[in-house]
């Protein structure tokens, strides 16, 4: 089996943990290539190494002082290659480093140095090549990320490679120029990785032994998910739960490669499998629970709306043309709901008021803030009779007041509304009913 595995930070903060990842990569003959991070916390109050370097080229950008800085994030990588007794130094790329920062090579490059420095110790200590991801993973001149060319350009360089590292976060542009990913970029290098060399599993190694059921600061030691799809992950992932960044999935998916979460401190936890489709039964009915804080409901009344043809274009066409997105829109026969961001939406509810009158001569509007959406996701839903009613059954015990509930065609997804200070008390009351009680 080809694999291929990707560490996250908080996997490579120090020598012992560098240690940890070693074992596991040498424990499977199919852990074949690897993307690392940058190192992460290695305590609570510590300070992340991709910190560390936009604090010190900031001080360069500004034309400051910043030698200290730079030492600093030299010893900590040093630290680690005396914790591993490797005959290494990085000399020299600390004095290309100090020089680009200097000539202000830009935050991209400086925030990439992190994984670009951790692989080549990684490499140093695993006997493996080095790939450097600028060389590999493309973007456009306009910096747009150019999917087809990376494929091609990684395929052809991986394939005749038996073991390779190859840093996560970023690319280059055709000049050379190094560009990076948003924060997370990592899982997105380990996915294209592994859809380049038509990989038979990406294994992503995290702090955590897997997808949760729902946030473990709300509900205390949640179960872990077993197996999930593309699409549940796509669903809870937009509600804010979080392990893996969101466009790590399109490469693989796009392969049908499944991804597997597991935990560097704990390798015998079989972790999360995330796949395409399967015939798994899961574990509960639900698979899992997220949601945000943070939304305004804009309630329209208007006898007869159903029978008027462009409302909805209408009223939507005014949150348009404010620059604002909507969440949910439920309907009745004469109410429509628009959920949006609250913060994007206060500055501008009059002007939106204001042009929905004018658009559609509503009879009433009315707004509500602080409204929390909660997602409670599942394939098992489907062939599972009540789950709504559960739902609603769990709600009114915890007394929570639901403001709206909607449900996708697709019977994977339920989302409710609830006002914010019911939103902890709901995802509680909602993971008892279906995971502790089984209901």
């Amino acid at each position: 089996m080809k694999k291929v595995v990707k560490f996250g930070g908080s996997s490579l903060a120090s020598a012992e943990q560098f240690k940890k990842v070693g074992a596991i990569i040498r424990s499977d003959a199919g852990r074949r290539f690897v993307v690392p991070s940058a190192p992460g916390k290695r305590f609570s109050e510590d300070i992340k190494v991709t910190d560390m370097l936009y604090a010190c080229y900031a001080l360069a950008a500004e034309g400051k002082e910043f030698a200290k800085e730079l030492r600093q994030i030299e010893r900590r990588y040093q630290e680690i290659i005396e914790g591993l007794e490797l005959k290494l130094s990085l000399e020299k790329e600390f004095s290309l480093i100090r020089e680009n920062f200097t000539n202000k090579a830009g935050k991209d490059y400086a925030a990439s140095r992190g994984e670009y420095l951790n692989s080549i110790i990684m490499a140093n200590y695993l006997g493996y090549e080095f790939v450097d991801a600028a060389e590999v993973i493309v973007f456009r001149e306009d910096g747009s990320f150019d999917m087809e060319k990376t494929t091609e350009v990684l395929g052809e360089r991986l394939k005749e490679m038996e073991n390779a590292v190859i840093p996560g976060f970023y690319g280059a542009l055709p000049n050379g120029q190094v560009i990076t990913f948003s924060r997370g970029g990592s899982d997105i290098t380990g996915s294209l990785v592994a859809a380049a060399i038509h990989a038979d599993l990406y294994e992503n190694w995290t702090d955590v032994s897997g997808f949760l059921v729902t946030d473990p600061r709300i509900v205390v030691n949640p179960e872990v998910i077993e197996t999930i799809t593309y699409r549940e992950l796509r669903e809870l992932s937009y509600m804010g739960a979080t392990v893996l960044h969101e466009e790590a999935i399109f490469p693989v998916r796009k392969e049908g490669i499944p991804i597997n979460i597991r935990n560097t401190n704990a390798p015998e936890d079989k972790g999360t499998l995330i796949v395409e489709s399967t015939c798994r039964k899961p574990k509960y009915t639900i698979t899992g629970i997220a949601g945000k804080k943070g939304f305004a409901a804009l309630n329209i009344e208007k006898d007869m709306m159903n029978s008027e043809v462009g409302f909805g274009r209408k009223v939507l066409e005014v949150f348009e043309k404010n620059g604002i997105s909507f969440e949910h829109m439920p309907s009745g026969i004469d109410t429509m709901t628009v959920f949006v961001h609250q913060s994007e939406f206060e500055e501008k509810e009059q002007k939106v008021l204001a042009g929905i009158h004018r658009a559609v001569h509503p009879d009433s509007v009315e707004l509500e803030s602080d409204l929390a959406l909660i997602a409670v996701v599942g394939r098992g839903m489907r062939s599972t009779r009540g789950t709504a009613g559960r739902i609603f059954s769990s709600l009114s015990h915890a007394n929570v007041n639901v403001k709206m509930i909607d449900q996708g065609s697709s019977e994977l997804n339920i989302i409710i509304g609830v006002k914010n200070e019911d939103f902890e008390p709901a995802i509680q009351a909602i993971y008892n009913i279906f995971v502790m009680t089984r209901l």
